[in-house]
């Protein structure tokens, strides 16, 4: 039974590989091309974990930038997780030893992955959310020290390579899309944060939209959106 589940967990975890694998590549080209090579690349995204604040955190690095600066940013870059974070309480609930890291694991594609699986007994969902998340990290890890090593071995023209993160976050809601029976928790979500951009401008907008997707999925429970 633990095999089945490792093995799906893989499988599922598939789709996360292709992205993950050229968005960390960007991301460690870019981490070279600012002069820190593979140790950086290594511990930045085994210790972070946190793609769109990588890429931040490769500009807060070079230029020197402080510690409340650091955080102050990472903050408003990770918001999000804490929103999200908020409906895995039950789900990672008994976790034991795997809980810490299934938390610190918890990206935006592996949230998308685990949020939607359901097995009978608690235990094959913390084995089939831990291995989730460990391939996940492993594919970014990944990614991230082939970026590293291309980029101080080939030229590279790094312009727009920032936009592989919006690529995949793309590819995972049409991947979920197609898998899902019930689009509404996805209409709410597009409403939502296009209203919110249009109101609070692009650089202000995630937090409001997220704030209103919890809000209006909150009171839609069990009625419009329900249990698939």
């Amino acid at each position: 039974m633990k095999k089945t589940i490792i093995k799906r967990a893989f499988l599922d975890s598939l789709p996360v590989l292709s992205g993950y694998m050229v968005i960390g590549i960007g991301f460690g080209i870019i981490l070279e091309k600012e002069g820190y090579g593979f140790i950086w690349a290594f511990l930045m995204s085994a210790l972070i974990y946190a793609g769109s604040m990588q890429y931040a955190g490769v500009e807060l690095i070079s230029s020197m930038a402080s510690l409340p600066v650091v955080a102050i940013t990472t903050l408003m870059v990770n918001a999000r997780h804490l929103f999200y974070g908020i409906s895995m309480i039950d789900k990672y609930k008994g976790a034991g030893t795997k809980k810490p890291y299934m938390i610190f694991a918890l990206t935006d594609e592996t949230y998308s992955l685990v949020c939607y699986t359901k097995y009978d007994r608690k235990e094959d969902n913390h084995l089939y959310s831990f291995f989730v998340s460990l391939f996940n990290q492993c594919y970014w890890v990944a990614g991230s020290l082939i970026g590293s090593i291309l980029g101080s071995a080939l030229p590279f023209d790094t312009r727009g390579i920032e936009f592989s993160m919006t690529a995949l976050f793309v590819t995972v809601f049409v991947e979920q899309w197609i898998n899902a029976k019930n689009h509404a928790p996805a209409l709410v979500g597009l409403v939502a944060s296009a209203l919110c951009l249009a109101i609070f401008g692009r650089d202000n907008f995630l937090i409001p939209s997220m704030m209103a997707i919890l809000f209006l999925l909150t009171i839609m429970k069990g009625r419009v959106i329900g249990d698939e």
